[in-house]
């Protein structure tokens, strides 16, 4: 069961699916003591994976290149400013002029997101790759991490996982957070590089000081193990926090748990179960799991056998398992069963329809 998710920072919108490899699975968690919530499993490394659309969006990627802030060079105002309103026709006209006047590596850049996603233009990868690549010779982060992530899918020309490597630590280098992320993955999985959970744990750091919510919750996972940096369960606790709250849904159930059992932080059982009620409304199995456990024991507020059988049985259709609720629900009356199971059909539907 997959309990934690490692997510690839993407530029390029359209190569979403093809870095979904660089996820690492998660062994599931023994059942826990019925006094405590359980921690999250420990991550293993990455493994790759065949590329392939993912279930659901991952969170939050990161800004394309035309349009993260302070992209546009002052020659390049027009073009950006074009772009951002979707007058992509004229942000092609302005780039190319851009290009032609003053070799202007942003407007290159320009240009290769405009081919890349056919706006303006009938997409085109291999011009996309072109733009990108000269754009990336002048020097230009964006057009490194775009073009790295043309490479590692092979859009553009060949797959090249030692050219996407060489692209990404180039882009970290002239501090592109996103482009550090994937690097860490890179040094966290160990098959581009030797494994090296120090390097993996200092290029998070460099992307989480960045405020990218992926790699604060890396680097969390990090310290919570003892992985590349010492074992230090309040830094864990902070980072998971700070993840949180720039919505990752796995930072927010780590940092429920550890609200919960104080790990690392003061104690805060209502805290922590507001948290695990709103993960679990977002479709964490891992959250519905422990706010079943939580209101089948009455631990922090009143118990409720029909939620919390509902919970479970949405949390084991989603992949967590729990034999010790398994006995409650089958200790139930005939009428809290029903209650829960009309309750839960919304959301079993909507599982059995995302599988099928």
């Amino acid at each position: 069961m997959r309990t934690r998710r490692w997510r690839v920072a993407v530029s390029v919108l359209s190569t979403v699916a093809a870095l979904g490899c660089a996820r690492p699975g998660f062994a599931q968690a023994p059942a826990p003591p019925a006094q405590a919530v359980p921690a999250a499993p420990k991550p293993t490394p990455p493994a790759p994976a065949p590329a392939r659309k993912p279930a659901r969006p991952p969170a939050k990627p990161s800004a394309s290149p035309a349009t993260q802030p302070g992209a546009a060079s002052p020659g390049a105002d027009l073009a950006f400013g074009a772009f951002q309103r979707g007058y992509f026709l004229t942000a092609f006209h302005e780039a190319t002029k851009n290009v032609d006047q003053r070799q202007d590596p942003k407007s290159m850049t320009l240009l290769g997101e405009l081919y890349a996603n056919g706006l303006g233009v009938p997409a085109n990868d291999v011009q996309a790759a072109k733009w990108y690549s000269l754009a990336a010779e002048r020097g230009d982060r964006e057009a490194m991490f775009a073009l790295a992530m043309f490479r590692i899918s092979g859009r553009g020309g060949p797959r090249d996982g030692a050219e996407a490597a060489r692209l990404l630590a180039a882009a970290a280098k002239l501090g592109h957070a996103a482009a550090a992320y994937d690097l860490g993955l890179l040094y966290l999985e160990g098959q581009q590089f030797p494994q090296d959970f120090a390097r993996a744990a200092e290029l998070f750091r460099q992307a989480a000081q960045a405020g990218s919510p992926e790699a604060q919750y890396a680097l969390a996972t990090l310290y919570k193990d003892g992985r590349g940096v010492p074992k230090d369960d309040r830094e864990a606790t902070r980072l998971m926090a700070a993840a949180a709250l720039a919505d990752s849904l796995d930072a927010e159930v780590e940092y429920a748990i550890a609200l919960f059992n104080g790990t690392g932080t003061p104690k805060d059982e209502p805290r922590a179960i507001a948290l695990f009620r709103k993960a679990a409304m977002r479709g964490s199995p891992i959250a519905q799991n422990r706010l079943a456990r939580i209101l089948a024991a009455g631990r922090g507020v009143p118990a409720d056998p029909v939620e919390a059988t509902k919970w479970h049985l949405i949390a084991k259709a989603g992949g967590a398992s729990d034999p010790s609720l398994d006995d409650f629900v089958q200790k139930q009356a005939p009428e809290t069963r029903a209650a829960a199971d009309k309750a839960a059909k919304p959301w079993l539907d909507f599982i059995a329809q995302a599988r099928s």
